[in-house]
């Protein structure tokens, strides 16, 4: 039997859904059954068969990707080629990861959310290698219930995906210390796992002792065997973690291609 006393002050720790409704299903405060009529305007069916850490409550994502990516292409970019190839090819496949570094009006705003428009971008999934999970922004200035709120839905988001049958890669987003607690929660040990630079403000001295350390202690919470970066890596933290044997593998923006095509005809 499970007793809620014996989590209070131990470490995050995954627990099951159906175990936890089997043996809390008698208590006054769990309502497990919604009012007939009832829609669900949350997408808990994102997380229906989910396992949860405690305490925070982030649904668990599994890392299903087997390889590393060979290319990347950011979710508009995606949305576009799908729109072009699937008239002439309705089979087209291409062989590339989807992320989501980019502005998040253009994959989570009124008319392109793929929070409330799920199915739609599923579709564009499948013809591509997998995803990088969605990079819901958890800005330090954000409210701390924001900053849960989207990396709950990094996840569910995940989950979900990875429910259907496509790749999925966990994209890891921290801020400040406050946020340890649950950023790093619902991402297996030892797995594939996502940063991205290019929005971290590292170009900036005063910005980059915050990331480092968060880096840092993602490294030390969650152990991945590689880290893919969107973005620039020419940091000493990056080398640090080679050395010390995590592979590193980065994926340059767009932006990124531009300075270095600058560069090479100075």
């Amino acid at each position: 039997m499970l007793d809620l006393k014996h989590y209070e002050g131990s470490s995050p720790m995954v627990i099951d859904a159906n175990e936890f409704v089997e043996n809390f299903a008698d208590k006054d405060w769990l309502v497990v059954l919604p009012r007939k009529g009832c829609h669900d305007i949350w997408n808990a069916f994102m997380v229906k068969n989910a396992t949860f850490s405690y305490p925070s409550d982030i649904p668990f994502c599994p890392c299903t990707a087997t390889s590393l990516p060979t290319q990347l292409i950011s979710y508009d970019d995606a949305k576009s080629l799908y729109k072009k190839e699937i008239k002439v090819n309705p089979n087209f496949h291409i062989n590339a990861y989807i992320h989501f570094f980019i502005d998040d009006q253009k994959f989570d705003g009124k008319r392109d959310s793929i929070w409330f428009n799920c199915e739609k971008a599923l579709n564009i999934f499948r013809h591509f290698d997998g995803i990088i999970t969605p990079d819901f922004s958890t800005y330090a200035d954000f409210p701390d219930p924001l900053k849960r709120y989207n990396t709950y839905r990094m996840r569910a988001f995940g989950n979900w995906v990875s429910e259907n049958k496509i790749s999925v890669i966990n994209n890891v987003r921290w801020g400040t210390s406050e946020t340890w607690d649950y950023c790093f929660d619902g991402i297996p040990q030892k797995s594939i796992v996502a940063v991205g630079t290019v929005a971290s403000g590292l170009k900036k001295s005063f910005y980059r002792p915050q990331f480092e350390t968060g880096l840092r202690k993602m490294v030390e919470t969650i152990s991945p065997k590689a880290i893919i970066v969107f973005g620039s890596v020419h940091y000493d933290f990056f080398d640090d973690l080679k050395k010390q044997g995590v592979e590193i593998v980065a994926f340059p923006s767009k932006t990124n291609e531009v300075f270095a095509r600058r560069k090479s005809h100075e």
